[in-house]
């Protein structure tokens, strides 16, 4: 049995909303993108508890009605006579049996019931509302399309706006948990090895255990086996946003494509696709959660200094290296892939290694704030700035692969430029490299 890490807080959350629903009925989202293990969290949450787990299929109404019937049967006791025909009918005694009963109830791919009927949803409100001040139901129900999820629940129009109780939005693993796996299947691991598996995977699960479990604990496995037939990284991208876009992700692959290549503000972007691209950029942030944009640390809201960056390190791959090569993928010819990958990996990583250190200090300092920062002639730009505004105390880092290439001099004269905006506070330059990962 493959062993379970970390997600402390989110097991905490969870019981403590499992207490709370002893007295009163809960109703919880759980969010996250695909393969970051919300299904794992869930089960495992669940595993010495009176609970009953459905999964949403595809299917005919009344054969998903069956399936569901059948399982809490057998999880709960709960009998129904003769058939339940509806999704409401069976939900309304759910309910009812909760009147008197406490237990949880997990529906997983919650979003697909939409495709079984469009209108359940419409009727779960009227049910939920009628009966949850007797209930004592623990309900939790999550999916892995995160645009449909986010609509179902936060906009306005939607029925089941406004009804959940609790919400948890499913966070990859913190670079600590990340070294941690690592450790367990490769004891004497370099930081290359931890580097590449936190650029491949950026902390979700699904992609870890993966290659975990294929034996790739290297850097030079790791890329090896990404850059096989067989391997759902060179697929899984696609698949993702597609289901996450739908049909129309021509220009949306694009965007990501040249951002992956290092255009990030709106002007290089749209030269490149020949169009005006701030619509499809807000979309990707707002209703995907692929993408974000950032500005300079301490810089006003409304400031047009501003980037756009991808915020999942294998999707950054994927359109880096990946989407790029598809020629290459359709002629079946990985070792030219794999050779493009290690031609360009250095460069690359770069950016990787500031983001890691941008997660490591997220988890580990006590701080307020945090971010990067480039004035707008980018004369000047600083790779991480840490603040802590209760102390008046701030950290400027400089982000090298390599520790002799750090030149703080250098940093310390951008550091004087930046610190005109902070009067009182106290400062620290520092240098940041793989050994320090």
């Amino acid at each position: 049995m493959e062993k379970f890490y970390d997600r402390i807080n989110e097991l905490e959350a969870l019981s403590q909303i499992e207490k709370q629903s002893e007295k009163s009925a809960c109703f919880t989202v759980l969010t996250g993108r695909r393969r970051i293990g919300k299904t794992e969290l869930l089960k495992h949450f669940i595993k010495d508890k009176k609970s009953v787990y459905l999964f949403t299929t595809r299917s005919a109404e009344k054969s998903l009605c069956e399936q569901w019937q059948n399982t809490l049967e057998e999880s709960l006791g709960l009998k129904i006579f003769g058939k339940a025909e509806s999704l409401s009918n069976l939900f309304e005694q759910i309910m009812l049996f909760s009147q008197s009963n406490h237990f949880t109830l997990i529906i997983d791919e919650f979003q697909d019931i939409e495709y079984v009927n469009k209108s359940f949803f419409s009727q779960m409100q009227n049910i939920w509302d009628s009966h949850k001040s007797s209930s004592k139901i623990n309900l939790i129900v999550c999916g892995s399309i995160y645009s449909l999820m986010t609509k179902i629940f936060k906009d306005k129009k939607e029925p089941l706006f406004g009804r959940s109780t609790h919400n948890i939005h499913l966070k990859p693993f913190k670079p600590s948990v990340v070294k941690t796996i690592l450790k367990d299947f490769n004891p004497k691991y370099k930081t290359e090895d931890l580097l590449c598996l936190y650029m491949l995977s950026g902390g979700v699960a699904k992609y870890i255990f993966l290659l975990m479990n294929a034996g790739a604990t290297t850097k030079a496995k790791m890329i090896s086996s990404v850059c096989n037939m067989a391997s759902p990284f060179l697929v899984d991208g696609r698949d993702i946003l597609i289901s996450e876009i739908g049909k129309d992700y021509g220009i949306y692959f694009s965007i990501l494509q040249a951002i992956s290549r290092g255009y990030t503000t709106q002007n290089e972007i749209d030269s490149i696709i020949q169009k005006n691209t701030g619509a499809y950029l807000q979309n990707l942030q707002k209703i995907f959660g692929i993408t974000e944009q950032i500005r300079p640390l301490l810089s006003k809201s409304e400031s047009r200094n501003t980037r756009w960056q991808i915020i999942d390190e294998y999707m950054l791959f994927y359109f880096r290296f990946i989407y790029s090569h598809q020629d290459l993928i359709e002629l079946g010819n990985y070792d030219t892939l794999k050779q493009f990958i290690l031609r360009d990996y250095e460069t690359f990583t770069g950016k990787t290694l500031e983001r890691y250190f941008t997660a490591k200090l997220q988890e580990e300092s006590n701080i307020t704030k945090i971010g990067s920062w480039w004035d707008k002639k980018t004369m000047n730009e600083i790779d991480i700035i840490t603040l802590n505004e209760l102390e008046k105390s701030c950290n400027i880092y400089e982000v090298k692969r390599q520790a002799k290439k750090i030149n703080l001099s250098k940093v310390q004269d951008k550091a004087d430029v930046f610190m005109q905006n902070l009067n009182g506070y106290t400062y620290k330059v520092s240098g940041l490299s793989m050994e320090d990962m």
